[in-house]
């Protein structure tokens, strides 16, 4: 193919990743950092899950504190108590999570096991709803799948709770990092 002027262009600049292409290296290097912290995350599970739990609690202070600057923008007293406790709310419980770490972990550990049995329940009952047209196996594998963690997650709660959200983190991290690599790799090849 070629432009107007009559020059080659690459299927780079074709598809508008030119500039990313030029950044390749960046973007494989940050997913080297990525599998690095990944691979620390999984040598210290325990430590990593500490991490996570304290990661959530900051999300909670700062929503928190966003729920009562917003409390001050609304007109109505009923409503401006409502967003203003929940505000409070967050800021505690996001608090709490530094004060106690592991007992944190373990609450957010047995949510994240009943999220997966339910959201396995749902992918099953929904592939058993699907047409047969449509790739239904792969749902209900999917819904196996995640149903057996939960159920496995929560058959081995509270002690669960000192190591899952730590692999979660490191196994995402790995993954992601993995991802970026490829990304960057496969922009260099881009011709």
């Amino acid at each position: 193919m070629s432009s107007m002027t009559g020059s080659p262009r690459s299927l780079a600049e074709i598809t508008g990743l030119e500039p990313l292409r030029a950044k390749s290296g960046w973007i494989v290097a940050l997913g080297v950092v990525y599998i690095i912290a990944g691979l620390i995350a999984l040598s210290s599970i325990v430590m990593a899950t500490v991490v996570s739990v304290f990661v959530v609690g900051i999300m909670m202070v700062i929503a928190g504190i966003a729920e009562i600057v917003n409390a001050f923008q609304i007109k109505t007293w009923g409503k401006f108590l409502l967003w203003l406790l929940l505000g409070a709310l967050y800021v505690v419980a996001g608090f709490l999570t530094f004060e106690n770490p592991y007992l944190a972990a373990a609450i957010l550990t047995l949510f994240l096991g009943v999220a997966l049995i339910v959201s396995g329940v749902t992918r099953i009952i929904l592939a058993f709803g699907m047409q047969a047209a449509m790739p239904w196996v792969l749902v209900l594998l999917s819904g196996i799948i995640t149903l057996l963690l939960g159920l496995i997650i929560v058959a081995h709660w509270p002690v669960a709770s000192l190591y899952v959200l730590g692999i979660f983190l490191g196994v995402d991290l790995l993954l992601a990092g993995a991802s970026w690599v490829g990304i960057g790799l496969g922009l260099r090849r881009l011709v």
